[in-house]
């Protein structure tokens, strides 16, 4: 079923919000919100504003490299891991849960269970969003479960002690606590080992020491320092121990692909991706050492369309990447009509019921993805 695009445009307006609609012009590299330079010495830059009590926070510049255009290209993966904020964590657990056999653990901030929505636009926004609704956790099970004897999705026993890091934060009113909560309960009733980290005071966002966010704040590019390092913390649940992070100039490779290579339908826009990705590659993996996959999927109006690199650079995970070997892969969704905040699909708004499982056309198109990176 494909929503009404009128309808479609409400969803996406009330996640991530109110995020700028202006793209760049065709053909053009969008600016970041507080780009950060590309050499020397770190600086601060003023945060975007937004709402919050915490706005004027300064944000420390991460070092980064500047894209190289390229192909994704085949490494010594030992392990493969899934991690998004929002649209994007919705993602992430539909690819934990119908690949748990090949996904060993996920890091989630702010989203709700598995096929929350139920293809139903008005369950993801007072399901699934707000708490007007119930999120009917229990039926979610029953189709897992259901699907997995269909063998739409992996058998749900994969799930049982798979790492999983849960992130929300008290001033977060996009997703409700309650939503969050029934993700946390989602995993556990299938044996996962979770790690909630509730006790932030973050908004919407994902939470980075490179934020240009005050910590409460909800405004693009969501990206918010609160002080802290989930990317510690969850790496450290993932992988069950973690390196320091590179504070100084990074020394992989940033490569910039096209993602139609991979899309199900050979055209990425027709599944409302955009037409280039990223992979960030540490030399070490470059030079084929063994190393992790971690497959970071932004929120909406987070993508290169809106706010260019932001996410890439100030997520830090290329700073963990390059000190734990690990090859971090960044898809692009991107808007369409459907989907005019460049969310991905988590209610079904490409018009295709087979969105949260194998098959599924964005779900497949990123698992396209990690079969050629893990070689």
């Amino acid at each position: 079923m494909r929503f009404p695009t009128r309808t479609a445009t409400a969803l996406a307006a009330a996640l991530l919000i109110a995020a700028p609609a202006t793209a760049a012009p065709a053909g053009a590299a969008p600016s970041s919100p507080g780009a950060p330079s590309t050499a020397g010495t770190p600086s601060t830059a003023g945060a975007v504003g937004g709402t919050g009590t915490d706005a004027g926070v300064l944000a420390t510049n991460p070092y980064t490299k500047a894209p190289v255009a390229g192909s994704l290209g085949s490494y010594n993966i030992s392990g493969v891991y899934v991690a998004g904020v929002s649209a994007g964590a919705y993602l992430a657990t539909q690819l934990q849960v119908a690949y748990s056999g090949q996904i060993r653990g996920a890091a989630l901030f702010s989203a709700g269970p598995y096929y929350c929505a139920q293809n139903n636009v008005a369950q993801s926004l007072y399901g699934c969003m707000d708490n007007a609704w119930p999120t009917y956790l229990a039926n979610l099970e029953a189709y897992t479960r259901t699907w997995a004897g269909y063998g739409w999705v992996d058998p749900v026993r994969n799930l049982s002690g798979r790492p999983v890091y849960v992130f929300h934060g008290n001033s977060d009113t996009t997703i409700k606590r309650s939503v969050n909560d029934d993700l946390v309960r989602y995993f556990q009733d299938f044996g996962a080992s979770v790690q909630y980290d509730s006790g932030s005071s973050a908004g919407h966002a994902w939470v980075t020491p490179y934020g240009t966010g005050g910590c409460s704040v909800t405004a693009s590019p969501y990206l918010n320092n609160c002080g802290t390092d989930p990317q510690n913390a969850f790496l450290r649940k993932l992988l069950g121990s973690v390196n320091p992070a590179n504070t100084g100039p990074l020394g992989g490779t940033l490569v910039s692909f096209g993602q139609s290579t991979f899309a199900t339908t050979g055209n990425a826009a027709t599944v409302s991706m955009g037409g280039t990705g990223f992979a960030y590659v540490p030399s070490a993996c470059a030079a084929g050492q063994s190393c992790r996959l971690l497959v970071a999927l932004h929120g909406c109006q987070q993508g290169y369309s809106a706010v260019g690199t932001a996410f890439v650079d100030r997520a830090n995970l290329n700073q963990y990447a390059d000190t734990n070997n690990i090859v971090v892969l960044y898809p692009q969704a991107t808007a369409s009509a459907t989907n005019p905040n460049g969310c991905w699909d988590w209610w079904g708004y490409l018009g295709a019921t087979s969105y949260p499982i194998k098959g599924g056309p964005q779900l497949e198109t990123v698992m396209n993805m990690i079969r050629r990176a893990d070689g």
